[in-house]
């Protein structure tokens, strides 16, 4: 979750406790690292960008519209998973952390 205020009140400490939520925030300035970013790009750019929707109805048509497409086309969680520990043993064997370029 964010780093916002809000999600930092009494109230929702409480419900985290009473629910047994572990809550663990992204740093200051790294929204790039919180992994709602991911679905919230693509819906800014496929539905809301550059769009002049006459009205509220129709946006909601469209939003709709985009998120059966991405449910139809999701890919298994076990094979996302797979890619995922891919990439890892990869990154491993080249003695490499995420996005940095190889030592010189």
């Amino acid at each position: 979750m964010d780093d916002l205020s809000a999600n930092k009140t009494p109230k929702i400490r409480a419900r985290a406790r009473a629910h047994n939520v572990e809550r663990c925030f992204t740093p200051t300035y790294a929204s790039w690292a919180n992994p709602i970013e991911a679905q919230f790009g693509p819906l800014r750019r496929l539905v809301m960008g550059a769009s002049n929707h006459p009205h509220h109805p129709t946006r909601a048509r469209r939003l709709q519209a985009y998120l059966r497409w991405r449910d139809a086309n999701a890919r298994h969680p076990d094979v996302l998973a797979a890619q995922r520990r891919e990439r890892a043993r990869v990154r491993s064997e080249h003695h490499r952390r995420w996005g940095r370029p190889a030592a010189a």
